[in-house]
This record gives C-alpha cells, sequence and structure tokens, in this order.
C-alpha cells in the first residue's frame, strides 16, 4: 500500500517557509542580506551582523573556524537557520550573550575571557546589526586575546560600525572609558579590575543617555 507523503511535505515546506519569513520580517534579515558582510578586527577574528545562511557558507570559504552568536540563543528563525547552517558546514556555533543597552555584567566577562582562551580560530563574531555588541565583543576580543591596549579596543565601538553612543548604548563606551581612567592613574590589569573594583550597578546609574539617541537606536535602526 502506497503512501501519501504530500501533507507531510506540505507541513515542512510550510514550516520552513515560516522560519524563513521570521528571519526575514520579524528579526529584520532583510535589511541584512546586503550589508551583513564581515569587517575584519584582527588577522583571526571577523564581526559581522545577524548572518543568513549564505553568509555562514561565506565564512566557512573564508576558513572560519567558530562563530560567536553574541545575541545568545533565542527561539527566532535566525537562530534555527544558523545553527543549521553551521552544522552544515562544520563552524562551531558558540552562544555568547552580551548587553547593548546596560554594562556588562561579570559573569559574563570571565566567560568570554575564558571562551577567546579555549576556541578554535579564526572566528567571527556578530550581534543582529554588528554595531553594539558586536562592538564590544570585539574591543573585549582585542584586550582578552590579543592582549591590545583599551584605547585601541574602544574604537571598535564607533559609528563606523553603527554604534551610536549618545543613546543607552553609550554605557558600552562609558564601561571601558571608566576603565581606561583607572588604569591611568594606576595600572591595573582589565580583568582584576573587573572582578575587584568595578561596579556594575554604580555605572548604570550614573549614565545618562540623550532621548534623540534612543529614538534613532530603538525606533528607526530597530536595535536589540
Amino acid at each position: 500500500m502506497a503512501i501519501d507523503r504530500t501533507q507531510d511535505n506540505t507541513s515542512s515546506f510550510m514550516k520552513r517557509l515560516r522560519t524563513y519569513l521570521d528571519m526575514i520580517f520579524v528579526d529584520h534579515g532583510i535589511f541584512r542580506l546586503l550589508i551583513a558582510q564581515p569587517s575584519p578586527i584582527t588577522t583571526r577574528a571577523w564581526r559581522s551582523g545577524q548572518p543568513w545562511p549564505k553568509h555562514v557558507k561565506l565564512a566557512r570559504e573564508r576558513g572560519i573556524k567558530t562563530i560567536l552568536n553574541l545575541r545568545g540563543a533565542r527561539n527566532c528563525g535566525s537562530y534555527v537557520l544558523e545553527r543549521e547552517a553551521c552544522e552544515k558546514y562544520g563552524i562551531a556555533l558558540i552562544d555568547m550573550p552580551l548587553e547593548s543597552r546596560g554594562a556588562p555584567q561579570i559573569d559574563r566577562l570571565n566567560r568570554a575571557r575564558e571562551i577567546f582562551t579555549t576556541i578554535e580560530y579564526p572566528i567571527l563574531m556578530h550581534c543582529k546589526s554588528g554595531a553594539d555588541r558586536a562592538g564590544i565583543g570585539s574591543a573585549l576580543y582585542m584586550m582578552l586575546k590579543e592582549g591590545r591596549r583599551v584605547e585601541e579596543a574602544k574604537k571598535q565601538l564607533s559609528l563606523r560600525y553603527g554604534h551610536v553612543r549618545q543613546a543607552k548604548t553609550g554605557v558600552l563606551d562609558a564601561f571601558l572609558e571608566e576603565y581606561e581612567a583607572r588604569n591611568a592613574r594606576q595600572p591595573i590589569d582589565f580583568m582584576t579590575w573587573v572582578n575587584t573594583e568595578y561596579d556594575r550597578d554604580a555605572l548604570n546609574a550614573r549614565f545618562q543617555n540623550m532621548k534623540a539617541g534612543d529614538v534613532l537606536v530603538d525606533f528607526i535602526l530597530r536595535r536589540e
């Protein structure tokens, strides 16, 4: 007796279609189709916005071994398709969530140091738009893995990448500048400062932002 697979195939097709539609419209992937090109941080690290499956394929062709997802695991089409593409093309996918509108959490900073020490390079790190979390992630990579000075690393938070410091996202600049000022007074290792002196709650409370910047970031650019 022949088994009719038509209904199963239709159901599978519709599920796949919903996944892509979620990525394209709900997660604003339509705006990243042409602009989610990676930018180099160093010779073994790149940054970008949320990749489409085709961007994961291109990353593998460039020799990328690990993708760091700075958005964290999510119940959305973009994450499902990225995870599938990484499995298909043999790239390790690591979820390393960071904040964009709050000062970095201490436990996440320690985890970032561990990840940068143990992962296989070259790497691609991304958030949604490649501006804020990709910026702080890139700065952390430069300091924790490459041993670069904070004065150089903080340039990864730049309008060049779409980062707007005159909004809530500017707290990321304030975080690096607070360490920069402390280190200028008396040199101290970055992670030693994080684990012994850094007060996240106090920094968040002190930070002031321009409301016009929030309108741009939250409602026009639709950042997370």
